[in-house]
C-alpha cells in the first residue's frame, strides 16, 4: 500500500467522523428544541385555559383584570402576553371583544357551556371553603362530582398568594361553646342523605335519647339540619296516624336500609317556616300549656345595662322594642318560647333581672329538662 493511499484513507475515516459528530450534534439539538417547545407548548396551554376561565357570559372582564388574576396565580406574563393570547383564542372558542378603553372580553351569548380543566382563584376559594364548612350536608351522589373541584381548587390555591390573603384569613367560630361533634355511622348517614335525595323511605334501628337499646322505625325522611355539630333528619314514621315531624340525631342511628317505596312528606311543609316557627329550638315542658307551645309569644325581658347592650346592636325580633334606665334595660320582642331561649338566658346569670310572662322566668329559674326530641 503506497503513502498516498494511506493518507487518502486517514482522510475519508476522518471526515466520516465528523459528519456523524456533525450528525450526533444535530440530533440532540433538535430533541432539546422539541422539549423545549413541548414545555413551552404546555405552558402556554395552561396559560391559555386560565385565561379562558376568567371570562363570563353576560359580563365584560378587563384584560388588566385577567392579567392580575394570572400574575396571583404564578404565572410570570406581561399585559401584552394575555392580549395576543385572547385574539389567538377568539380564533378558536366563541369568545368576543368590546371596543371600550380599557378592552373587555366575554363569552358569546350564544357560546355553549364551557367545561374546563381549570378554574380561577375566586372560584377555587368558593370551592374550598364549601368543602372546609358544607360538606357534612351534602349527600354523596353530590360530593362524589365535587370532590375532583375540591382536589382541583386545593391545587389551585396551594401556591397562589390569594392563600395568604383569603383563605388563611377567614375562619368560621361558633357563638357557643364549641363541642366536638359525636361519631357518626357512615353507612348510616349515606343511606339516609341517599333517601333523601332521591325520597325514599328508610327502615332504622334508632337509639333514643331516654332509652339505652334500639327501636326500629319506618320513616319518611323529610329534611336534614345541623345545629351546632349536631345534625339531624327531619321526619315522619309510618307508625303515627298524625304523621308528626319528628327530629331524629344522626349519630343514634345504628343501621339504615333504604326502602324502594316513595317517602311521604307532610301536605304544605316548608322548611323555612318549620324553622321560623322555632321548632328546632326545642319545646319546654312549662311551655305546653301555652296556646301553639307558645310560638310567636311577646316577652319583656329586663337586664341590667351592661348585660343587655348587645341586644341593642342584634335584636331579638323586627318588632323588637328598648326601654332605657338608668341603671336597667328593658327589651321587648315577639319570640318563640323554647328550650334553646332558656338555656340562651341562662348564660345572663344575675345580668337578667326579670322576664314576663312568668311562665318564662320560672322555667329559666327552675331548670326542667327538656323532653321531647328524639
Amino acid at each position: 500500500m503506497t503513502l498516498h493511499s494511506t493518507n487518502a484513507e486517514n482522510i475519508q475515516a476522518q471526515s466520516d467522523s465528523d459528519e456523524q459528530a456533525i450528525a450526533i450534534e444535530a440530533a440532540e439539538n433538535d430533541v432539546l428544541k422539541e422539549t423545549q417547545d413541548n414545555r413551552h407548548g404546555a405552558a402556554t396551554t395552561a396559560r391559555q385555559w386560565q385565561v379562558l376561565s376568567q371570562l363570563q357570559r353576560n359580563r365584560w372582564v378587563g384584560t388588566t383584570h385577567i392579567y392580575e388574576q394570572l400574575m396571583m396565580a404564578g404565572f410570570d406574563i406581561s399585559l401584552r402576553t394575555v392580549q395576543r393570547d385572547l385574539n389567538a383564542l377568539a380564533k378558536r372558542f366563541p369568545i368576543e371583544k368590546n371596543n371600550a378603553n380599557p378592552q373587555g372580553w366575554r363569552w358569546k351569548e350564544d357560546a355553549p357551556l364551557q367545561s374546563l380543566p381549570h378554574m380561577n382563584l375566586s372560584q377555587a376559594v368558593a370551592f374550598n371553603m364549601v368543602e372546609a364548612n358544607l360538606t357534612q350536608l351534602l349527600p354523596p351522589v353530590i360530593l362524589d362530582e365535587l370532590f375532583p373541584w375540591f382536589d382541583l381548587a386545593r391545587r389551585q390555591l396551594k401556591n397562589s398568594k390569594v392563600t395568604h390573603s383569603w383563605i388563611d384569613r377567614v375562619r368560621i367560630e361558633p357563638a357557643t361553646q364549641p363541642l366536638i361533634a359525636p361519631d357518626i355511622d357512615l353507612d348510616s348517614k349515606d343511606n339516609i342523605y341517599h333517601a333523601l335525595f332521591y325520597q325514599l323511605q328508610i327502615n332504622a334501628c334508632y337509639t333514643r335519647s331516654n332509652k339505652s337499646e334500639a327501636s326500629e322505625y319506618t320513616l319518611n325522611p323529610i329534611a336534614i339540619i345541623q345545629r351546632g355539630v349536631i345534625i339531624y333528619l327531619l321526619a315522619t314514621r309510618t307508625d303515627d296516624p298524625k304523621a308528626t315531624i319528628r327530629t331524629f340525631a344522626l349519630h343514634r342511628f345504628d343501621r339504615v336500609e333504604i326502602l324502594e317505596s316513595a317517602a311521604q312528606t307532610p301536605d304544605n311543609f316548608q322548611l323555612d317556616t318549620y324553622l321560623d316557627e322555632g321548632s328546632m329550638g326545642f319545646s319546654h315542658p312549662l311551655f305546653g300549656e301555652l296556646a301553639e307551645r307558645g310560638k310567636n309569644t311577646a316577652v319583656e325581658l329586663q337586664f341590667t345595662q351592661q348585660a343587655g347592650r348587645s341586644l341593642t346592636e342584634s335584636k331579638l325580633s323586627d318588632d323588637q322594642i328598648v326601654t332605657s334606665n338608668d341603671d336597667t334595660l328593658t327589651i321587648k320582642a315577639t319570640v318563640n318560647l323554647t328550650s334553646q331561649l332558656v338555656w340562651w338566658l341562662r348564660g345572663f346569670g344575675s345580668g337578667l333581672l326579670d322576664a314576663k310572662p312568668a311562665l318564662l322566668y320560672q322555667a329559666v329559674l327552675d331548670q326542667p329538662a327538656m323532653t321531647n326530641n328524639e
